[in-house]
């Protein structure tokens, strides 16, 4: 009896074991599977991205030259350069987040670190949510009437940046809402142990740690800024400007609304095809030289954090 009993209980130890590795092996095999679509997700998107990239740079590179990035339109855009457009996407880009990365940034630790839980924070909260997936049609239409038309700035650089300002602040609240709260809560109580105020911890302590996720907000919003047509189409860009601002009061030209223009304007669509995509590249390179430069940036911080 007590023979049998034993072999039973080995039996039952062998029988666990090998239930055991079966379901390590299982969950191998359903690691690598996981792993292995993970990867060919990202090279399919990857090969997305260098296909139309190769497009633009093969359809696009014969028209870069000095002249078209140095000269003014001529012939309502059909030849010349596009300086101007240059320029003044540029002063957007500069224009907008000047204003929006302050008070996204603020508003975001106020929410985080000041606001409670209230039904009042859950509002904003939503109201947040909801700006960012609003059309940028309709954040056009209302920077018309608040900048352009109430407040009297016209159609200008200034009416422009401040609309595509309030497109752009939900995503930069949101990235860095997400940001503070990564931050770990021993930065915050240590400080505070030490008798530092409240605003002082935030400034020194939690701040500088959550700079790399607000940069990464900061190149998003970039991109969005630098490829929007709807809100300056209302609020400021010139169909055919073949001259610089001279003032946040002027109205200017912008390198998605010139693109848009030669491709839908009834021009001459094989005459200007190498300017259409000269133009399309000319953007490419400016939103992915501005990415960069944010890309190094958080990168020094998150080495000095390290240190």
């Amino acid at each position: 009896m007590e023979l049998n009993a034993e072999v039973k209980e080995s039996d039952s130890k062998v029988a666990r074991i090998q239930g055991g590795l079966s379901m390590r092996l299982n969950a191998k095999k359903s690691e690598k599977i996981a792993f292995a679509l993970l990867g060919l997700s990202a090279l399919t998107v990857m090969g997305f991205v260098l296909v139309i990239l190769g497009y633009i740079i093969y359809n696009g590179y014969s028209a870069i030259n000095i002249e078209f990035l140095t000269e003014m339109p001529r012939l309502m855009m059909t030849q010349g350069g596009i300086y101007p457009a240059i320029v003044g996407t540029i002063y957007l880009i500069i224009g907008s987040m000047s204003v929006a990365l302050p008070v996204g940034v603020m508003a975001a630790i106020y929410l985080n670190e000041y606001a409670g839980e209230t039904r009042t924070t859950w509002l904003i909260e939503m109201a947040i949510n909801n700006l960012a997936g609003t059309p940028s049609v309709i954040f056009g239409l209302f920077g018309m009437a608040l900048f352009v038309k109430y407040f009297g700035f016209g159609p200008s650089i200034l009416s422009s940046s401040l609309t595509l300002s309030l497109l752009i602040i939900p995503v930069i609240i949101r990235s860095t809402e997400e940001a503070l709260i990564a931050v770990p809560n021993e930065y915050r109580e240590s400080s505070l142990a030490l008798g530092v105020s409240k605003w002082q911890t935030i400034r020194h302590a939690v701040l500088p740690a959550a700079i790399p996720g607000i940069i990464t907000g900061s190149i998003l919003s970039i991109g969005r800024v630098a490829g929007e047509t709807a809100p300056i189409l209302f609020t400021g860009v010139a169909y055919f400007l073949p001259r610089l601002p001279d003032s946040i009061y002027s109205q200017f030209m912008a390198l998605p609304y010139h693109l848009f223009v030669l491709a839908t304007a009834g021009t001459n669509i094989a005459k200007t095809r190498s300017i259409q995509y000269g133009t399309a590249l000319v953007l490419l390179i400016i939103v992915l030289s501005l990415n960069l430069i944010a890309v190094l940036i958080r990168r020094h911080y998150r080495n000095k954090l390290k240190i």
